[in-house]
């Protein structure tokens, strides 16, 4: 049988993860040293009495049947968190939970758009910031983040045609990749620009507790008119370590959420009880973890990025996520023959920044899930190979 396949998957191919971790592979199986600085995936551990909340509910059989909806804890959760750490206040009528902010971006996007509205996303970007309108029958098209901006979006720069036209807009500071935060008059902006085109904002906002230098992690809605044009994604993942449980909360215009909340329920049937349960630890519990690894993760910042400019790399220090961005040697062309030598030469393990749109072209993305003394060794083990 001859198989045929839907035309959207031609957008599609295999991830730099893969062919990244078929590259280390090799590595082990020769016994050479490997530095995987590629996968944003915390190597710290949640922390106990949030792993205690999902063990002991997972312990409850009642526990396994369909939850259809999120719980009346969950819901106060979610609203306490927003309350204290961002001072928004919520309505039950604006919070839903998805599983992850993938799920969320992949989704939204169904109740927002018909076929061939136009979603601007950012280039540089996160590919699921494509992939979600693809994946829902829109068209993506990029606005540009240039290091000029410190790759923040120019409004200027977004044809008034394509501002007109467009239905929505995908936005995320701090952002992954380019490691740039946004002040106070960037959310002013931006609501301004989707109240002038009558554009959804869908702000991703998975990394307001990473953020270095003393800086402070907002939320898009802590700003007047912001629930009036759109909504925000905020996840667990990244600030308590949870990137394997999935969980995410979608935040803010209710209209937004009543409709996604109808989509959804035609897909799937709640969020598994023992994760709500682990939600609601995390949210209400104790935060100083939270603190505790950022401070973690700004050394490891300050490792990385002061070693690679000590040996040649134009490596500025990233201002929140837990990554950094720097540009690749100059005489490499091409992001992806530059971290495959790399990789090769060395055993250190970056993501090409092609890899996340035409203007990554020229940068490489390493996340800070190394602890320091192993950082230093991999900058020293890139010194002297002398690849720069």
């Amino acid at each position: 049988m001859k198989m045929t396949f839907s035309e959207k998957m031609k957008n599609f191919t295999t991830s730099a993860f893969n062919v990244l971790n078929e590259k280390k592979l090799e590595r082990q199986q020769k016994g050479l040293p490997v530095y995987n600085f590629s996968i944003g995936t915390p190597d710290f551990k949640p922390e106990p009495h949030i792993m205690q909340a999902l063990s002991q509910a997972a312990l409850d059989a009642e526990n396994y049947k369909y939850a259809i909806v999120d719980r009346e804890e969950t819901f106060s959760a979610v609203q306490h968190w927003y309350r204290s750490r961002y001072g928004v206040s919520l309505e039950k009528r604006e919070i839903m939970s998805v599983y992850g902010s993938q799920e969320g971006i992949s989704r939204i996007f169904l109740p927002l758009c018909n076929p061939g509205d136009i979603v601007l996303i950012p280039n540089p970007g996160y590919p699921i910031f494509s992939i979600g309108p693809a994946l829902c029958g829109a068209t993506p098209v990029c606005y540009n983040l240039y290091k000029k901006n410190r790759f923040l979006i120019d409004f200027d720069d977004i044809p008034e045609e394509t501002a007109r036209k467009a239905r929505a807009i995908v936005v995320s500071y701090p952002a992954n990749p380019v490691c740039t935060t946004a002040d106070d008059d960037f959310y002013k902006r931006l609501i301004a620009f989707a109240e002038k085109y009558n554009v959804i904002v869908i702000h991703d906002n998975a990394y307001s507790d990473i953020i270095f230098d003393g800086r402070i992690g907002k939320s898009f809605l802590s700003f007047p008119g912001a629930k009036e044009v759109g909504v925000e994604i905020n996840s667990l993942s990244k600030s308590y370590n949870l990137t394997g449980v999935r969980v995410s909360f979608v935040v803010g215009n209710p209209d937004i959420v009543r409709q996604f909340k109808i989509l959804r329920s035609q897909v799937d049937y709640g969020m598994f009880l023992p994760v709500q349960k682990l939600a609601v630890a995390a949210l209400t519990g104790p935060q100083e973890s939270v603190g505790r690894n950022r401070a973690e993760y700004q050394k490891r910042r300050d490792a990385l990025c002061k070693g690679l400019r000590s040996v040649g790399m134009d490596m500025e220090d990233s201002e929140g996520t837990m990554f950094a961005w720097g540009k690749i040697p100059a005489k490499y062309e091409s992001s992806e023959k530059f971290t495959l030598d790399l990789l090769e030469k060395t055993g250190v393990i970056g993501v090409p920044g092609s890899f996340f749109g035409s203007l990554g072209e020229g940068y490489i993305r390493f996340a800070l899930v190394l602890p320091v003394p192993v950082i230093e060794e991999a900058v020293d083990l890139i010194r002297k190979t002398r690849i720069f």
